[in-house]
């Protein structure tokens, strides 16, 4: 018996660390390769390999020509965002991201969500000026080009809309993919000059406690940010994963605050101001203040809590028959670190520990991933997240009890719909469909 038979007879005898076939994550590490043959379900002879080498098409002659920017290959085409008003109409547009049919931890750019109220403006970097002003010792004004003479830093962040998984307030489990109920939050590494930078050169006077930063688009979109977040780890940002910040995500800037609410960084930055209180502007007075099921509402809800999700297998991603499967998702905090992710294939009743991608970086996706033997039996698939704060995932009904949830008669109503953070199930039929469940 050759080597790999042997690990993946030994796979076979692996006790299960949780109920319905879940195994340790150690044996990722362990028996890694005898568990992708098997997952995959192929192997590969020398033969075989060889003919692949020499027969295949594409390697008898020459390929295309390279381009000046690179081109995903034709056979990822539906691999793209799904739009919420394509013909761009008088309203707001959404594109989420594709979740599940992407991994890692960092989102492309083509592929970052985007929320936009009136369309992408299409703003001469030369031309763009961000002021400071307002409870400051000095205004100053800022070019592009003399922003990038300040010392520049980098921060790998996730930007997500306070209304993300919102589909989940209703009563009734909605049948969609992972991309249509958690697609609006992505994952970047953000580059660009620290905000408190540029407020130390203005000098903050003593009475300032807030800012109020304003967008360069139509609606001219502002939030007010408190002094204190500024001054921690709030950035300018002029770089998205290496190239400059995409137009839909506020080229040529745009303020960063990571792991606080996606509305609250504000693209298209063209003006920052100092100030006593906050400004109660539109958007943050309307839209996204919180009621809640006792009449009342939050003044202020800032921060993107612990929160996960899996997204393989997912819904729209079939499985293939019993076997051995990888569940794999993201998790992430505006708290910091993720500290741990557990799995459950079900519904809740057992758990075990998934393993976490190195490098796990604050405020930012973590990929985690764990083994699972399927024995073609039914199934519900959870993960619920701990962050290094000592926070962690609340169930759908603990969740809907503080926040409630939408009366599910069309139209529905506008809120609760925002800040779901409660725990996802995937159920898994016999015949290997995936669907959206509440358990």
């Amino acid at each position: 018996m050759n080597p790999m038979d042997r690990a993946r007879r030994e796979l076979e005898t692996l006790p299960a660390a949780a109920g319905n076939g879940l195994l340790h994550r150690r044996a990722l590490l362990r028996h890694g390769a005898a568990l992708a043959g098997a997952v995959l379900g192929y192997s590969v002879t020398p033969l075989a390999f060889a003919q692949q080498l020499t027969e295949d098409s594409w390697s008898r002659g020459p390929g295309t020509v390279v381009p000046e920017a690179g081109l995903r290959s034709r056979f990822e085409r539906d691999v793209v965002r799904t739009l919420s008003n394509p013909k761009g109409e008088p309203r707001t547009q959404h594109a989420r991201t594709p979740h599940h049919l992407v991994n890692g931890t960092f989102t492309p750019n083509s592929m970052h969500f985007v929320i936009s109220h009136a369309g992408d403006p299409d703003i001469d970097p030369d031309q763009h000026r961000l002021l400071i002003h307002g409870l400051v010792k000095q205004p100053l004004v800022f070019s592009l080009d003399a922003l990038a003479r300040y010392p520049m830093v980098s921060r790998m962040a996730f930007v997500e809309c306070g209304g993300n998984s919102a589909p989940l307030f209703s009563p009734q489990p909605i049948q969609a993919t992972a991309q249509a109920l958690h697609g609006l939050v992505s994952c970047s590494e953000w580059t660009g000059v620290l905000l408190s930078t540029l407020l130390d050169e203005a000098g903050i006077d003593p009475r300032a406690k807030w800012i109020v930063a304003e967008g360069g688009d139509a609606p001219h979109l502002s939030r007010s940010v408190p002094l204190s977040k500024a001054l921690d780890d709030a950035m300018i940002a002029l770089y998205q994963n290496g190239e400059r910040v995409m137009p839909s995500n506020g080229y040529p800037m745009r303020l960063l605050l990571p792991g606080w609410e996606g509305n609250m960084n504000i693209k298209w930055l063209r003006r920052i101001q100092l100030t006593e209180s906050p400004g109660m502007t539109f958007y943050e007075s309307r839209t996204y203040s919180q009621v809640l099921p006792n009449g009342k509402a939050y003044q202020f809800y800032f921060l993107q809590e612990v929160k996960s999700f899996i997204t393989h297998p997912s819904p729209g991603l079939a499985m293939k028959g019993p076997g051995f499967y990888e569940i794999s998702g993201i998790a992430y905090s505006g708290n910091g670190r993720i500290a741990k992710v557990m799995v459950s294939a079900d519904g809740g009743k057992t758990w075990t520990q998934a393993a976490l991608q190195e490098p796990v970086h604050s405020k930012a996706f973590t990929r985690f991933r764990a083994p699972w033997r399927w024995d073609g039996g039914p199934a519900v698939l959870q993960s619920r997240a701990w962050d290094e704060a000592g926070f962690s995932q609340p169930t759908r009904a603990q969740l809907v009890a503080a926040r409630g949830q939408t009366d599910g008669v069309p139209p529905v109503t506008a809120f609760p719909s925002q800040h779901y953070n409660a725990i996802a199930s995937w159920s898994v039929a016999p015949n290997g469909e995936v669907k959206h469940v509440y358990a």
